[in-house]
């Protein structure tokens, strides 16, 4: 391991594991070593927890890199990669521990060192799935990720599918993602596949949502009565009948080990989709189920600003890494989103500006 690299203070403005998961990727692109401390100190559960561990070895697995400390507790990494490689992975985050740590996070820290990985190759999953003989034309890399799809604190499966995938396409990456078996808090067992191409993305800009064209969404349920999916969706229905546009929610029973609940809308406006979700969870009402994901939408809805504030700050590695100026405005400038421009700052030297008060509407600037 190198003397001379990279030092992140993983306790930094919101002091969580997003931190980890853009150095990790950034040192992958950048061929930059870095070690992270004070990881996770200011959380309830300090240091690298089952889905960091899995994100560290995964991240090890497709850059041959040299790692101390990715340990369960660790509370200091050091990481250095070597070249990133194209090719078939599955990763479990359950590996060590049993755990329903998020596969979304696991995705969303491997997609960045993907996406500017080699040349695409032809090859196959190294797992089945269904009926698939081979892959979709040439792909850089597949992914197998089995855990928690739909859990507390993360962005659920189709959240990534239905809001993230569109807006970094709409940058030219060229992304597929499919969902096996959804996985819930507490025993996760969700798998989940994607398919990466590599890809040169292009600036984008995004200042108006535009007009609210229509609502779509989904409220479902995993070995609970189906009623309660439909008490869900009828809660939605009846928060969201002011509107004047259509609206069309579908009752699913989704296939999983575990049992839970999920309502989730996709607003469509006219330059951009945002969504807004809700799980289940013991003594909470199918009705506040529904109500809590209304919620987040009209406020969203009231406010001005074209990205809502979760998508912003997952935006920063992939509007730095963009060839060509970017610019876009969000509903609420947040911690997560400024702490992510800083960890970018100390591996790149470029011009991201955060315009507006934290907690307030904002602009983000790449130049």
């Amino acid at each position: 391991m190198p003397t001379s690299c990279i030092t992140i203070d993983g306790s930094h403005g919101e002091g969580g594991g997003q931190i980890l998961r853009s150095a990790l990727a950034l040192s992958i692109i950048l061929s930059k070593p870095v070690q992270i401390i004070n990881i996770r100190k200011g959380r309830p559960k300090v240091g690298l927890q089952p889905q960091h561990l899995i994100c560290v070895n995964a991240c090890r697995e497709i850059s041959d890199a040299d790692v101390e400390g990715n340990e369960i507790g660790s509370t200091h990494l050091r990481f250095h990669p070597r070249v990133v490689k194209s090719g078939s992975y599955a990763f479990d985050v359950a590996v060590k521990r049993g755990s329903a740590g998020s596969t979304s996070l696991i995705l969303q820290t491997l997609l960045p060192p993907l996406i500017f990985g080699p040349r695409p190759i032809r090859m196959e999953f190294p797992l089945p799935k269904g009926e698939r003989d081979g892959v979709r034309g040439n792909l850089a890399s597949q992914l197998i990720i089995m855990g928690g799809t739909h859990v507390p604190w993360s962005p659920p499966f189709h959240y990534l599918s239905e809001i993230f995938i569109p807006v970094i396409e709409r940058m030219g990456g060229s992304i597929e993602l499919d969902i096996d078996q959804w996985g819930w808090y507490p025993i996760g067992g969700g798998v989940i596949h994607a398919e990466i191409g590599k890809a040169g993305l292009k600036g984008m800009r995004i200042e108006e949502r535009g007009r609210l064209a229509r609502i779509r969404g989904i409220s479902a349920v995993s070995n609970l009565p189906l009623s309660i999916a439909e008490r869900q969706r009828r809660e939605g229905l009846n928060n969201l009948k002011g509107l004047s546009v259509d609206i069309d929610i579908d009752v699913i029973s989704a296939r999983s080990p575990g049992r839970g609940t999920f309502f989730f809308i996709v607003a469509e406006y006219e330059n951009i989709k945002a969504g807004f979700s809700s799980l289940g969870a013991i003594r909470k009402s199918a009705e506040e189920v529904a109500r809590e994901a209304c919620r987040d939408f009209l406020e969203f809805h009231k406010s001005l600003g074209a990205v809502e504030p979760h998508l912003a700050d997952q935006l920063i590695p992939y509007i730095t890494l963009a060839e060509g100026p970017c610019f876009f405005t969000t509903t609420k400038v947040t911690r997560h989103l400024l702490t992510n421009v800083w960890t970018v700052q100390q591996f790149m030297d470029v011009n991201i500006e955060v315009h507006g008060a934290e907690g307030k509407e904002g602009r983000v600037i790449k130049v």
